[in-house]
């Protein structure tokens, strides 16, 4: 449901950043790993299904805005997430 505005302590700009800020140039990354690191957390760092769940809810849409600069490489089993990188 819509709330004012007024009923927010922090309001903050809307930014998201470009994926060399992001990701390091030199390694791949799943998508778990990306989404923790677009919320300036560690990637290896232990979530919760639900808060993994939201922070692919972001991850996702950011990576299909900037696909021209990803890499792509396949999974290593049919059970695991692929892994992508910066495109040189």
């Amino acid at each position: 449901m819509p709330r004012p505005k007024a009923t927010f302590d922090d309001l903050r700009s809307f930014e998201f950043r470009d994926p060399e800020d992001v990701l390091d140039a030199d390694t791949m990354y799943t998508v778990y790993e990306i989404a923790r690191l677009l919320q300036g957390l560690e990637p290896d760092r232990e979530l919760d299904a639900a808060t993994e769940d939201i922070l692919l809810d972001w991850a996702i849409p950011w990576m299909l805005d900037h696909e021209s600069s990803f890499v792509f490489a396949e999974p290593d089993g049919d059970d695991e997430p692929g892994f992508y990188g910066l495109r040189e």
